[in-house]
């Protein structure tokens, strides 16, 4: 598939945004003490990077004034359903914000907002993979991988991103540290089990299933292109039959391995023996850094590595 920048930087703002919101409710549900101004940064960073997110969203749409149609198609599309989600995470978002700047506010009072908001966020995380997971006609996103790792990134990405900001205000949490770095070696594994599911496994659509010439025999219904459909490029061709080099994809996946997972770990490891003192802050600054770049690799080649069904006929293999 074509990996639009705006879809990916939708997929890994948005993801971040409401994988910080997720694990600041998350807190304030475990009773775990984090104070009232780091979670107030965290929530309105949270707020801001899905906000960004959603807007950017909008520039892969043929008629962006005609979104707003998306919401109305709930009852069947992932899509609808992402965005009715979405609109409905920020009232929970919102109104604990609202509750945190009053200083005198009561910590058991917030804990059921904390819970819509940690539950809506996940919700959110949930559909936005729906929309790939649910397509038998792409075989590297119509499968049991999907969900898990959207929703381990946007984990591991809010913890990373609250971590750097409990530093940064000299309020860190061990614990917090701890499971940032365990979401990290999740995440890896989760994603190298991804990348061995597509390479060993193909899609059971082939040109002689389209055709119906396969039950004639192995060798009388083998199916091979005599001319191609079109004589220029089309937009199927353009949005669907994208292909991304091999040698090319495992540098990109060896790149995205050590930004996006392995530094991070790394540092956020380090930034504990270091006492967290400047360097930690400084560390755990460049894990979020490193976090990015690494997310956006990732997510780009999971675009760029999806083929849909419909390049058969165009004569590429099945896969």
């Amino acid at each position: 598939m074509h990996p639009a920048l705006s879809v990916i930087f939708f997929t890994t703002a948005s993801g971040a945004g409401y994988g910080l919101l997720a694990l600041v409710g998350m807190l304030f549900i475990g009773n775990v003490p984090v104070s009232r101004e780091a979670a107030l940064v965290a929530i309105v960073l949270g707020l801001g990077l899905v906000c960004f997110g959603l807007l950017s969203s909008t520039f892969h749409l043929g008629k962006p004034e005609r979104s707003w149609r998306a919401f109305s198609q709930w009852r069947t599309s992932w899509l609808s359903r992402e965005g009715v989600a979405s609109v409905i995470s920020f009232v929970p978002s919102l109104w604990l914000l609202w509750l945190l700047f009053d200083s005198t506010v009561i910590p058991d009072t917030v804990i059921p907002l904390a819970a819509a908001m940690t539950f809506m966020s996940v919700i959110t995380v949930y559909c936005t993979a729906m929309i790939y997971r649910s397509l038998p006609t792409i075989h590297q996103w119509h499968n049991a991988l999907t969900v898990p790792c959207y929703t381990i990134f946007a984990l591991m990405s809010g913890a990373v991103i609250f971590n750097a900001i409990l530093s940064v205000m000299g309020s860190v949490d061990l614990n917090v540290t701890a499971l940032t770095c365990l979401l990290c070696m999740w995440g890896l594994i989760l994603k190298r089990r991804y990348w061995s599911f597509i390479d060993t496994t193909r899609h059971s659509a082939t040109p002689e299933s389209a055709t119906g010439l396969g039950q004639l025999g192995e060798n009388t219904g083998k199916v091979s292109q005599f001319e191609a459909p079109h004589s220029s490029e089309n937009y199927l061709l353009k949005e669907m039959g994208f292909v991304v080099a091999r040698n090319h994809a495992l540098k990109l996946r060896k790149l995205a391995s050590i930004l996006g997972f392995w530094l991070p770990f790394l540092f956020c490891g380090l930034s504990i023996v270091s006492n967290h003192n400047m360097t930690g802050t400084l560390l755990s600054v460049l894990a979020v850094v490193s976090l990015c770049i690494g997310m956006v690799i990732e997510r780009w080649l999971f675009f760029a590595q999806a083929r849909h069904v419909v390049t058969l006929y165009y004569g590429a293999d099945a896969s």
